[in-house]
């Protein structure tokens, strides 16, 4: 029997450690599949950063840096520069990049530094207690807003694929899901397309995924699966910001 469907070559057999109903591991999956699509197993080298991303070594059988927290934009940059003949991309989550690393990853789109940006977005510092991270949503409970995250104190989710669709030095930025098998697909496109943009030369290429965290969101993984297209996706709308069509 022809088998159609199985583990790609560069995600390490191995059980996921992750909470039941998070996403990271649809995620790191998608993520081998466009390395092993482009054949860069041997040639890649990913940077980590602080956070629920830094299992990443675990879990992708290619070389892994650790960077701290926030600054893996800026060691990838170091990494690519030195190394021009490697692909290197950043897999990292929202309290990560859009938090303490804000300042690594605007520049480094801006310089349109040769780099790919994986970027999980669950709303919410997921290691470290699911504090109120800068996606938040707008009265969404964490256990540093127990009655909801109030805009009038605690400011607007940042939407970081329309912010860094908005430099002139970013090639490609977009946003998918991975909540229901159709945006799943998609999310692989446009996971694709962020990496041809490196591999043909053209700059800086950019995915945010939303994610859930049904540990910290206090919901079963129903639930917060459920919370993704009810209130994520209307509040961070899908599609592409630069770069044309997937």
């Amino acid at each position: 029997m022809e088998q159609v469907f199985g583990r790609p070559r560069s995600l390490i057999d191995v059980p996921f450690h992750f909470c039941p109903g998070c996403h990271h591991g649809i995620i790191h999956r998608l993520t081998a599949e466009c390395i092993d699509r482009y054949a860069l197993q041997e040639t890649s080298i990913a940077v980590a950063s602080v956070g629920c991303s830094v299992f990443l070594y675990d879990y992708l059988d290619v070389d892994v840096l650790e960077a701290p927290h926030g600054r893996a934009p800026a060691v990838a940059t170091g990494v690519k520069r030195a190394r021009p003949d490697r692909f290197v991309f950043t897999y990292q989550g929202d309290g990560d990049l859009a938090a303490i690393g804000t300042a690594e990853i605007i520049h480094a789109a801006n310089r349109g530094e040769h780099l790919t940006v994986i970027f999980v977005n669950n709303t919410v510092f997921g290691m470290t207690g699911g504090q109120m991270a800068p996606t938040t949503m707008p009265g969404q409970e964490t256990t540093t807003t127990p009655f909801g995250r109030d805009p009038a104190v605690n400011g607007f989710p940042i939407r970081m694929a329309e912010l860094l669709g908005g430099l002139t030095g970013t090639t490609f930025a977009a946003r998918g899901a991975v909540d229901t098998p159709k945006n799943l697909l998609k999310t692989r496109k446009l996971m694709q397309r962020a990496f041809e943009v490196q591999i043909n030369g053209e700059g800086f290429g950019f995915v945010e995924v939303l994610s859930a965290c049904p540990t910290n969101w206090k919901m079963s993984p129903e639930r917060a699966n459920r919370r993704v297209k009810e209130e994520m996706i209307p509040y961070f709308p899908l599609g592409i910001f630069k770069g044309g069509e997937a």
